[in-house]
């Protein structure tokens, strides 16, 4: 086909209309013997008549005209074809997709309506038993050496959650990063009197005491940045490992009404700030995160708990686990909580903390996830957690360090 006709075709697609279909009449009409005829008989229908007439085109017009069609003035005006809408109405939708009652009972057992369902039977079993308050102070050490399992996240959340019960509670932060101390929105900068002057220039404990805004009578010792070189400067002190012990030993004796519960908040490690927090606790708490790496040292921990029980404080015992950041999808998260458990039954909460953006979000506000966000998840989790140490009590189980 030349290029002139080509051109032609495309930009007087209009008159290539009419004469397709006048194409087509002619076709249909004529008689079966002149069909067959000439050069294009091989074509077949509407396409056989459409190349025909684009072969018949001159190629110098610009319009396309037969002897046998009327003038192009003549013939009806094809309209233009509309384009297609798909704006569906929200009516419409509301309108033809009514719920039957079979269908509305099986959107109440998806997935998601079963774990409202469960957030609200769980709620409303804390809010129908009060906690009960321990008789004497209980200090519990939150240990791990393995980083980033949630020791200091666990620290701060169940701390908040035992105050808002209506606990007195105390937390002291050991760790020199001072997350703790962020977390429940008391000052920590560098020339503020903290834990260190505590351990090191023996300032009373209670000088160094700030209330937390976060709950109910909650207070915190915080840490700043001098307490990084504490573990150094700690080496020539006398009774270098009842430092911290003391301190708090006679806080407690000169208060009116002692707290309820101290949680000190311990650093990655096993030097000689972790072994104060051993030494003035009574009880031992060990988050352990949900993956492997979180069981490698555990058994090394155990160990020094051990030594610490044998030679500087008698009185100290494994009492709680807390598995921390569960992801229940993985089948690994549900082999390390088994293992866990099958090691340790007595001693491993029935409340695990689930993975939760909430509980990650709460510190960049100076806030415990039970103060940023009450319905969340892991708030829900860790306020479980509390009542169940606050039930426990202080066991001494057998076989919680081997």
């Amino acid at each position: 086909m030349p290029n002139e006709t080509r051109r032609g075709w495309f930009h007087r697609k209009d008159d290539d209309d009419r004469s397709v279909a006048a194409s087509v009449d002619d076709t249909q009409s004529t008689a079966p013997e002149e069909a067959d005829s000439g050069a294009d008989s091989t074509q077949d229908g509407a396409v056989g008549a459409i190349l025909s007439a684009d072969a018949a085109a001159p190629t110098g017009g610009s319009t396309l005209e037969s002897p046998s069609e009327p003038p192009a003035d003549d013939l009806p005006t094809v309209p233009e074809p509309e384009e297609a809408t798909f704006h569906v109405k929200q009516s419409d939708i509301a309108t033809t997709a009514t719920p039957s009652p079979s269908s509305a009972s099986n959107e109440s057992e998806t997935p998601l309506a079963r774990e409202v369902a469960d957030q609200t039977r769980r709620r409303q079993a804390l809010a129908s038993a009060p906690l009960p308050l321990p008789d004497h102070t209980r200090i519990f050490t939150i240990s791990n050496q393995k980083g980033g399992v949630g020791k200091t996240t666990t620290t701060v959340n169940l701390a908040a959650a035992l105050a808002l019960s209506g606990a007195k509670v105390l937390v002291i932060d050991l760790d020199p990063q001072g997350n703790a101390s962020t977390a429940l929105g008391v000052e920590h900068r560098s020339d503020t009197p903290s834990v260190y002057d505590v351990i090191i220039g023996d300032v009373p404990l209670g000088d160094v005491i700030q209330a937390s805004p976060e709950a109910g009578d909650l207070s915190c010792v915080p840490a700043t940045i001098h307490l990084a070189g504490a573990e150094i400067e700690l080496v020539s002190l006398v009774a270098r490992e009842q430092r911290l012990r003391r301190a708090l030993d006679l806080h407690l004796k000169q208060m009116a009404e002692p707290y309820d519960y101290v949680f000190i908040d311990c650093p990655p490690s096993l030097g000689l700030l972790t072994i104060n927090a051993f030494v003035a606790a009574n009880e031992v708490l060990i988050p352990i995160q949900c993956e492997y790496y979180a069981l490698e040292g555990l058994s090394q921990l155990l160990k020094n708990i051990e030594l610490i029980e044998k030679h500087l404080n008698p009185e100290l015992n494994v009492s709680t686990i807390l598995l921390t950041m569960y992801d229940s999808r993985t089948n690994l998260a549900n082999q390390v909580a088994q293992d866990v458990r099958d090691h340790f039954p007595q001693q491993v909460l029935g409340t695990i903390i689930p993975r939760s953006v909430r509980v990650s979000e709460a510190p960049s506000y100076g806030q415990s996830v039970i103060g940023y966000d009450p319905g969340s998840s892991g708030s829900l989790s860790y306020l479980e957690a509390a009542a169940e140490i606050a039930r426990r009590g202080a066991p001494i189980i057998e076989g919680a360090r081997r």
